[in-house]
């Protein structure tokens, strides 16, 4: 499965003593409107967001002959992962044994080639990949609670550890400041190939 994803708003480096709470719940709140479009219209993502019989058995072989086979992929997921008061459905995840690889047009103001304008890739590209996967703890989450239209809440990322390749391709920016945007702005495009790392555990039609 490929697809693509956008981000346009502040990407300060991640510098010590600096949390990024805001900034990386930014980023979640742009990619999760986008994933959530994306499990509704995709061919193979969109039957696992229905409420079927027999779902369940299919995506848990072993299931007990007094639980409910009348269930959905999202909810296989969300089982797993509700928390701080979100219920995250994260596409990529080490339950149904998928991975990806991230090839990322960065784009910002600075003329090509001056990576340490605004902070060095590395750790700008560091909130990035928190922004992207799920918080690990409550304080990554701040006072942040789901607002209209995140219940449930759509991540990327289960674990960064899930990347397995990445690719960073930087350029400059042209289009104009707007308003009271800032300069050191950026705007990304993120392209995702997901790969199939454990076969086993894989559900049947995202083996292809």
């Amino acid at each position: 499965m490929e697809f693509r994803l956008t981000y346009k708003g502040s990407l300060p480096s991640q510098s010590v003593g600096a949390s990024r709470i805001r900034e990386k719940h930014a980023i979640r709140r742009q990619i999760h409107a986008q994933l959530r479009e994306l499990w509704h219209t995709n061919i193979v993502l969109e039957r696992h967001t229905r409420q079927t019989q027999h779902t369940r058995k299919l995506i848990v072989p072993d299931l007990r002959s007094d639980e409910s086979d009348v269930t959905t992929g999202l909810d296989f997921i969300l089982r797993d992962h509700s928390k701080f008061g979100y219920r995250f459905v994260p596409l990529i995840n080490e339950k149904i044994g998928i991975a990806c690889s991230l090839d990322i047009l960065f784009l910002r103001r600075d003329g090509p080639g001056n990576l340490v304008a605004g902070g060095d890739i590395d750790n700008r590209i560091k909130v990035l990949f928190d922004g992207l996967r799920l918080p690990q703890n409550e304080g990554e989450i701040g006072k942040f609670s789901p607002q209209e239209g995140e219940n449930p809440f759509f991540c990327l990322l289960e674990d960064d550890k899930l990347i397995t390749d990445v690719r960073i391709t930087t350029d400059r920016l042209l289009t104009p400041k707007e308003g009271t945007e800032s300069p050191h702005e950026v705007q990304l495009v993120i392209h995702v190939v997901t790969k199939i790392v454990d076969p086993q555990k894989a559900w049947p039609d995202f083996v292809f």
